[in-house]
Protein backbone atom coordinates (compact mmCIF):
# COMPACT_ATOMS: atom_id res chain seq x y z
CA UNK A 1 0.00 0.00 0.00
CA UNK A 2 1.33 3.41 -0.92
CA UNK A 3 1.61 6.08 1.73
CA UNK A 4 1.37 9.84 1.16
CA UNK A 5 5.14 10.34 0.87
CA UNK A 6 5.52 7.56 -1.73
CA UNK A 7 2.60 8.97 -3.73
CA UNK A 8 4.17 12.43 -3.60
CA UNK A 9 7.55 10.99 -4.68
CA UNK A 10 5.93 9.12 -7.58
CA UNK A 11 4.00 12.21 -8.70
CA UNK A 12 7.16 14.34 -8.54
CA UNK A 13 9.08 11.74 -10.56
CA UNK A 14 6.22 11.54 -13.06
CA UNK A 15 6.28 15.34 -13.44
CA UNK A 16 10.05 15.22 -14.06
CA UNK A 17 9.68 12.45 -16.68
CA UNK A 18 7.15 14.58 -18.55
CA UNK A 19 9.27 17.76 -18.47
CA UNK A 20 11.35 17.79 -21.69
CA UNK A 21 14.26 19.95 -20.53
CA UNK A 22 14.69 17.94 -17.30
CA UNK A 23 14.76 14.69 -19.26
CA UNK A 24 17.21 16.14 -21.79
CA UNK A 25 19.59 17.09 -18.94
CA UNK A 26 19.23 13.62 -17.39
CA UNK A 27 19.89 12.00 -20.79
CA UNK A 28 22.97 14.18 -21.28
CA UNK A 29 24.46 12.98 -17.98
CA UNK A 30 23.24 9.36 -17.85
CA UNK A 31 22.32 8.32 -21.42
CA UNK A 32 24.14 10.57 -23.93
CA UNK A 33 23.35 8.27 -26.87
CA UNK A 34 19.68 9.20 -26.45
CA UNK A 35 20.60 12.88 -26.83
CA UNK A 36 22.61 12.12 -29.98
CA UNK A 37 19.83 9.97 -31.48
CA UNK A 38 17.18 12.58 -30.63
CA UNK A 39 15.03 10.25 -28.52
CA UNK A 40 12.19 12.02 -26.72
CA UNK A 41 9.75 10.98 -24.03
CA UNK A 42 6.37 11.82 -25.47
CA UNK A 43 4.34 10.87 -22.39
CA UNK A 44 4.56 8.76 -19.25
CA UNK A 45 1.71 7.69 -16.99
CA UNK A 46 1.75 4.92 -14.37
CA UNK A 47 0.23 2.62 -17.02
CA UNK A 48 1.96 3.68 -20.25
CA UNK A 49 5.32 4.92 -21.53
CA UNK A 50 5.63 6.51 -24.98
CA UNK A 51 8.92 7.53 -26.60
CA UNK A 52 9.87 8.67 -30.09
CA UNK A 53 12.99 8.50 -32.22
CA UNK A 54 13.50 10.36 -35.50
CA UNK A 55 14.71 8.89 -38.76
CA UNK A 56 17.72 10.77 -40.04
CA UNK A 57 21.48 10.80 -40.30
CA UNK A 58 21.98 10.29 -36.54
CA UNK A 59 19.91 7.10 -36.43
CA UNK A 60 20.44 5.81 -39.97
CA UNK A 61 22.22 2.57 -40.86
CA UNK A 62 23.90 1.96 -44.26
CA UNK A 63 20.57 0.67 -45.64
CA UNK A 64 18.84 4.02 -45.00
CA UNK A 65 16.61 2.78 -42.22
CA UNK A 66 16.66 3.40 -38.47
CA UNK A 67 19.54 1.45 -36.90
CA UNK A 68 18.48 -1.50 -34.74
CA UNK A 69 20.40 -0.28 -31.67
CA UNK A 70 18.68 3.11 -31.82
CA UNK A 71 15.28 1.39 -32.01
CA UNK A 72 16.15 -0.83 -29.04
CA UNK A 73 17.34 2.20 -27.04
CA UNK A 74 14.08 4.09 -27.59
CA UNK A 75 12.04 0.97 -26.83
CA UNK A 76 14.00 0.30 -23.64
CA UNK A 77 13.31 3.85 -22.48
CA UNK A 78 9.55 3.36 -22.95
CA UNK A 79 9.68 0.39 -20.56
CA UNK A 80 12.39 1.77 -18.28
CA UNK A 81 10.47 4.91 -17.45
CA UNK A 82 7.65 2.72 -16.15
CA UNK A 83 10.12 0.68 -14.09
CA UNK A 84 11.71 3.84 -12.65
CA UNK A 85 8.27 5.17 -11.75
CA UNK A 86 7.35 1.90 -9.98
CA UNK A 87 10.63 1.86 -8.05
CA UNK A 88 10.34 5.52 -7.04
CA UNK A 89 7.21 4.84 -5.00
CA UNK A 90 8.80 2.06 -2.91
CA UNK A 91 9.87 2.57 0.72
CA UNK A 92 13.14 0.66 0.08
CA UNK A 93 15.81 0.90 -2.62
CA UNK A 94 15.18 -1.44 -5.55
CA UNK A 95 17.66 -2.17 -8.33
CA UNK A 96 16.56 -2.72 -11.91
CA UNK A 97 18.53 -4.48 -14.62
CA UNK A 98 17.85 -5.50 -18.22
CA UNK A 99 18.56 -9.22 -18.46
CA UNK A 100 17.34 -9.94 -21.99
CA UNK A 101 16.18 -8.20 -25.15
CA UNK A 102 14.30 -9.86 -27.99
CA UNK A 103 13.35 -7.84 -31.05
CA UNK A 104 11.26 -8.64 -34.09
CA UNK A 105 11.82 -6.22 -36.96
CA UNK A 106 8.62 -6.29 -39.00
CA UNK A 107 9.16 -3.56 -41.56
CA UNK A 108 11.91 -1.18 -42.70
CA UNK A 109 11.84 1.90 -40.47
CA UNK A 110 12.21 5.05 -42.58
CA UNK A 111 10.32 7.72 -40.61
CA UNK A 112 9.88 8.81 -36.98
CA UNK A 113 9.07 5.81 -34.77
CA UNK A 114 6.84 5.96 -31.71
CA UNK A 115 7.41 3.23 -29.13
CA UNK A 116 4.56 2.44 -26.77
CA UNK A 117 4.66 0.20 -23.70
CA UNK A 118 1.41 -0.38 -21.85
CA UNK A 119 2.76 -2.69 -19.14
CA UNK A 120 2.97 -0.16 -16.31
CA UNK A 121 0.63 -1.99 -13.96
CA UNK A 122 2.36 -5.35 -14.46
CA UNK A 123 5.80 -3.77 -13.95
CA UNK A 124 4.57 -2.12 -10.73
CA UNK A 125 3.22 -5.48 -9.55
CA UNK A 126 6.60 -7.16 -10.20
CA UNK A 127 8.40 -4.43 -8.25
CA UNK A 128 5.89 -4.70 -5.39
CA UNK A 129 6.32 -8.49 -5.29
CA UNK A 130 10.11 -8.08 -5.15
CA UNK A 131 9.77 -5.69 -2.21
CA UNK A 132 7.29 -7.86 -0.32
CA UNK A 133 9.03 -11.20 -0.92
CA UNK A 134 12.64 -10.05 -0.80
CA UNK A 135 13.25 -12.22 -3.89
CA UNK A 136 14.29 -10.96 -7.30
CA UNK A 137 11.42 -10.74 -9.78
CA UNK A 138 11.56 -10.63 -13.56
CA UNK A 139 9.08 -9.18 -15.98
CA UNK A 140 9.18 -9.04 -19.77
CA UNK A 141 7.72 -5.77 -21.03
CA UNK A 142 6.70 -5.26 -24.64
CA UNK A 143 7.21 -2.03 -26.56
CA UNK A 144 5.75 -1.69 -30.04
CA UNK A 145 7.31 0.71 -32.53
CA UNK A 146 5.10 2.32 -35.15
CA UNK A 147 5.99 4.70 -37.99
CA UNK A 148 4.08 7.90 -38.64
CA UNK A 149 1.50 6.06 -40.76
CA UNK A 150 0.74 3.66 -37.90
CA UNK A 151 2.42 0.57 -39.39
CA UNK A 152 4.36 -1.59 -36.93
CA UNK A 153 8.11 -1.63 -37.63
CA UNK A 154 9.40 -3.47 -34.56
CA UNK A 155 8.26 -5.24 -31.44
CA UNK A 156 10.81 -5.19 -28.62
CA UNK A 157 10.52 -7.43 -25.56
CA UNK A 158 12.73 -6.33 -22.69
CA UNK A 159 13.13 -8.52 -19.63
CA UNK A 160 13.72 -6.54 -16.45
CA UNK A 161 14.93 -7.93 -13.13
CA UNK A 162 13.91 -6.15 -9.93
CA UNK A 163 15.60 -6.80 -6.60
CA UNK A 164 15.64 -5.06 -3.23
CA UNK A 165 19.10 -3.61 -2.65
CA UNK A 166 20.88 -4.97 0.39
CA UNK A 167 22.13 -2.45 2.89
Amino acid sequence: MENNSSIAARNNHLRNLNTPWKMWCWFLVKLPSLVFWGVRIQRVTPQQGITTIPAGWRTQNPFRSVYFAAQCGAAELSTGTLAMLAIQSQPVAVSMLVTQIQTDFVKKAVSRITFTCEDGEAIANAVQTAVESGEAQVYTATSTGRQAGGEVVSVVKITWSFKVKSR
